[in-house]
Parts: structure tokens; C-alpha cells; sequence
């Protein structure tokens, strides 16, 4: 566990990239091999689920610390981390333990099945086993949230440069659903054994947003226009007369789309596509809010399945006849899929629409038409590029719409997490209706820390009541808010329901009684 502590302190405590790749590596020299593959595991979001009620663990903290639940419960929203409250919290060690980390996942993964008394006795003595910031990690795994600034792209090169393998090959391995109960490390980066290959997806390829003129980008005929789909991005696979579908967060979700098991219909075999799994009814896409009741469901009610039937938007193929074809340019990986796609019930699949133009101007103006398709933008690919690894600048554009703006009074303030553990940094933002306010969203981005640490010192001295670590306070301030989407809603008082809500800027220029309407809210819907 010393070990992988030091790697966590060398990891937080730089921004360099070369530095944390070269921690990583230095970290693989000297790891057991178990312990490397549950690193991996942790840094490519393969932690353990969460096996104790942070209630009890408040409650355990505080009784071993010897202060009031209170106490520490307010010290809990200053630091605005549990597992970090709680280290800093506790007495200090009577014992040292030097296990490593193999032995402290499989003691967290061990509590799921005891009794509240069996987990708290485990627990306490864990902690009074563990130094500071053994302690706080494992906390974390407790707590199913370690996080840790590492992105898959860093591990991939490290992996790479430690075992001289080439970084696509790493990244392809890396996908899918393993886990190290089910590999080891020479099964993970180094087994050619097709075994568990069928259902493996590859790595997504990414799209920078435009942020130059888009008459930079070259000239018209080497671009391939679509629009930008407003569902998520899915990766179908069949082979060897299965299907599987994998969402870009690399979770297996085939269980919740059950009408493309039709791929399995066809002759044509070992094929996979990219593209946006969507809502499509009466041939008319619906909101992405219609296609989040479906996202978390693993069991789908066949009423659900009527109502909200799923759809595939295919617009890249990265695999054809069993054979990889990601290095073959985008005209050519087109060719293969547009026949493909007419073999597919068009129900459920179709092929992302080239946006024909012959001029900017054109261009321009159907990217500005997009949301009355349900389309979020334009994406712009060059013909000649083929299927990249992550994002890659020079080849894919994404080129959204600006966002929907709406000018709101704050009502509530809640304090941030992590560094913003001081600060008011989560709030409530409410229209008028009828004279009163109406809350209709949350936001916790779009100020400076500037900005931050001034509204922090107004609610301090304007707090009306206190929730918590909410606090209301009076309607004075206003603040336009940016989101992407709108539709209506059951489950929210102002009945809307608003996508991605962020602050754009705070308007010193207003006073809250010349805020925005529900009325004004709908008319965008």
C-alpha cells in the first residue's frame, strides 16, 4: 500500500503529463504484478462498488475521533471530502500495517455481505492500522469515489513506454469488460487469444470543438459534413453471431436496447459501428430527456419499448468482414458502411446523412437549422482521415450551436467539493411566474474564483436559513444561465426539465425583478 500512496502523492502533486507518465512507470518497475493490474483497474474507472452507508462511516469517524456527530459533520462541508474528513479526523495509528494493495481492495470488497456491527469492527481497525493518506484512499475505495487526475491517455502511454507495446495496441486491450478478477497482466496486455475478444470494443475517436473560422479548415470537397446527434455514442458489435453494444463511457449496455439484436438478422458478420443511439418514433427523433428513461433501465417494459422506441444513427464502421479498417480514410470506411446499413431493419438503424452544400454560406445556415432536426450542431470530418485513437487535432470538428440563455435570480447556495470546499460554488436559480419565484435549476460552473470568493462573502452575510450545508438567501442576484436543451417535465415544479445548465455570467446590470419568466422558459421549449 506504501507504495501505491507514494504514486498517488507523485500523481497529485504535478500537472505534467511526462512526469505522471514517468511516475507511472517508475510505480510498474517496482508493483506486484496484482497490485499493477488493480492500479490499472482504478485509473481506467474499475473501482469497487461501495459496500458501506456514508451515514455509518460519519458516525464511526466521529465516535473513534472522540468529537460530536455535529462537529464533524460541519467540519465535513468545510473540507467538502468524506474520505479526506475522515483522516484528518482520527487519532493517530497505534499499529503499522504494510499490506499491500491487493490485500485492502479484497478487505473493502469483503465487507458487502457482513452485518453493520461486522463492517464497523473491520473498519475502526483498518483505520487504526493506516497512516494519513493510506487511510484516505482507503477510504475512498470504501466509499466506491476514488478518483484521481489520471486520464485513460496517461496510463495507455505509460503501460506503452514500460512494456515497449504500441499505444493503440494498449488501448484497444484496455477496453471492454475486464476486470482483474477475470485477467491477469499478461492476459490483459499480452494474450492474442480470441477467447474474449468477440465482445471487445475499440477506443472511441474524439472530436475537437471548432474554435478557428471554419473556412480554415480547408477546402469544401475535402470535408465531410453530418449533423451532430443529440442521443449518446454507442459502439454496436457483431461477431461470430453475437451482438454487443458498449456506450462511450465503456459500460456495456446491450441489455437496454434490445431492438438492435435485429443485427443478428443478417448474413453479414464481424462487423462494428460508431454512431448515436437516439429515440426515434413515427419517424421523428424525440428529446434526449426521453432517451435518459431508458439509459438506466437494465429490464425494459415492453410498454417502454413502444413508447420510447431506441434507434441507431450509424456514421463510422471500424471494423468489416473481421478485418480492422480504422486505417483506411473516411471516404473509404463510408463505402463499406452505407451498403451495409441498407441490409439493417430501417427501424432501428440508418446512416448519418451527408450534409450536401456548395458553399460556406450553406453550410452556415443548415448548422443554424440543426436543433429543429434534434441535432446539436455539425460535425465536420476530413475525407481523407482515418479512424483515430482519442482525440486528435487536424482530423474531426465538432460545431455546436450556441446555447439556449435564460437570465435567473439565485435562491440557494450550497458549498463546493475539493478545492471549492470554502466556497459557495452550487446553486439554485429560479424564474418569476405569477409574481413568485420558481425554482427550475442547479448550476455549479461558469464564475472565476474571484467571482466565487465575492458571492461566498454576500451569502455569509445574507444566509436567511440554513439546510445543511444549504443555505437560502434573499432574491437579489442575477445571473444568465447558458443550457442546451429544454423540455417539459413532471418531475420538477417549473415543469422543464433543462440539459447541462451552467452559469454564463453573473449580470451585475439587473435587478431581480427583471429576471426571465417561466413563460419566457417555455416559449423555448
Amino acid at each position: 500500500m506504501k507504495q501505491f500512496v507514494q504514486l498517488y502523492r507523485s500523481l497529485d502533486q504535478t500537472n505534467s503529463s511526462i512526469k505522471k507518465v514517468q511516475a507511472l512507470v517508475n510505480y510498474f518497475d517496482i508493483a506486484d504484478e496484482k497490485d499493477a493490474l488493480w492500479t490499472i483497474a482504478l485509473f481506467s474507472h474499475r473501482r469497487p462498488k461501495r459496500t458501506v452507508n456514508t451515514k455509518v462511516l460519519r458516525e464511526w469517524a466521529a465516535e473513534l475521533a472522540g468529537i460530536p456527530l455535529w462537529l464533524f459533520e460541519d467540519s465535513y462541508h468545510i473540507v467538502g471530502d468524506l474520505a479526506e474528513t475522515i483522516s484528518l479526523c482520527l487519532p493517530a495509528p497505534r499499529k503499522q500495517d504494510d499490506k499491500n494493495l491487493c490485500y485492502w481492495i479484497d478487505y473493502v470488497r469483503s465487507l458487502k455481505d457482513l452485518s453493520e456491527e461486522e463492517k464497523k469492527s473491520k473498519i475502526t481497525s483498518a483505520w487504526d492500522s493506516l497512516e494519513s493518506d493510506a487511510r484516505y484512499l482507503l477510504n475512498k475505495f470504501i466509499t466506491g469515489g476514488f478518483r484521481v487526475g489520471v486520464s485513460q491517455k496517461t496510463i495507455v502511454k505509460a503501460l506503452a513506454k514500460k512494456y515497449g507495446l504500441d499505444e493503440a495496441v494498449v488501448s484497444h486491450k484496455l477496453m471492454g469488460n475486464w476486470s482483474p478478477d477475470t485477467h491477469d497482466l499478461q492476459s490483459l496486455l499480452f494474450d492474442t487469444s480470441m477467447a474474449d475478444m468477440d465482445a471487445k470494443p475499440f477506443p472511441f475517436s474524439l472530436a475537437y470543438p471548432l474554435d478557428q473560422e471554419v473556412e480554415d479548415l480547408g477546402s469544401l470537397d475535402s470535408l465531410l459534413f453530418e449533423y451532430k446527434w443529440d442521443g449518446i455514442r454507442g459502439q454496436l458489435i457483431k461477431r461470430n453471431n453475437e451482438w454487443y453494444l458498449w456506450s462511450r463511457g465503456e459500460e456495456l449496455i446491450t441489455d437496454r436496447f434490445p431492438e438492435f439484436k435485429s443485427v443478428l438478422d443478417i448474413n453479414t458478420d464481424n462487423f462494428v459501428l460508431d454512431g448515436e443511439i437516439i429515440i426515434r418514433k413515427d419517424g421523428l427523433i424525440k428529446d434526449f430527456q426521453e432517451l435518459q428513461t431508458r439509459i438506466g433501465r437494465k429490464n425494459v417494459s415492453k410498454k417502454k419499448l413502444q413508447d420510447s422506441p431506441a434507434a441507431f444513427i450509424a456514421y463510422d464502421i471500424m471494423e468489416f468482414e473481421g478485418q480492422d479498417i480504422r486505417h483506411l480514410s473516411q471516404d473509404e470506411r463510408r463505402k463499406k458502411l452505407a451498403p451495409l446499413i441498407t441490409l439493417l431493419p430501417n427501424q432501428q438503424f440508418s446512416l448519418s446523412a451527408e450534409i450536401k452544400t456548395s458553399s460556406w454560406d450553406d453550410i452556415k445556415k443548415l448548422r443554424e437549422e440543426a436543433r429543429s432536426k434534434k441535432a446539436e450542431g455539425v460535425m465536420i470530418k476530413q475525407r481523407s482521415s482515418p479512424y483515430q485513437t482519442g482525440r486528435k487535432k487536424g482530423h474531426w470538428w465538432k460545431w455546436k450551436l450556441d446555447p439556449y440563455t435564460i437570465d435567473a435570480v439565485m435562491l440557494y447556495a450550497q458549498r463546493g467539493h475539493g478545492r471549492r470546499a470554502n466556497l459557495f460554488s452550487d446553486f439554485t436559480f429560479a424564474v418569476w411566474d405569477e409574481g413568485s419565484l420558481i425554482p427550475f435549476a442547479k448550476a455549479y460552473s461558469g464564475l472565476t474564483d474571484a467571482e466565487f470568493k465575492q458571492i461566498t462573502q454576500w451569502v455569509n452575510k445574507n444566509t436567511i436559513e440554513r439546510f445543511g450545508p444549504v443555505r437560502s438567501v434573499p432574491a437579489f442576484h442575477v445571473f444568465e444561465i447558458a443550457f442546451e436543451g429544454i423540455s417539459l417535465s413532471k418531475r420538477h415544479k417549473s415543469g422543464v426539465a433543462l440539459r447541462f445548465p451552467r452559469i454564463k455570467r453573473w449580470r451585475h446590470d439587473k435587478q431581480a425583478k427583471e429576471a426571465n419568466t417561466l413563460a419566457d422558459l417555455k416559449k423555448l421549449l
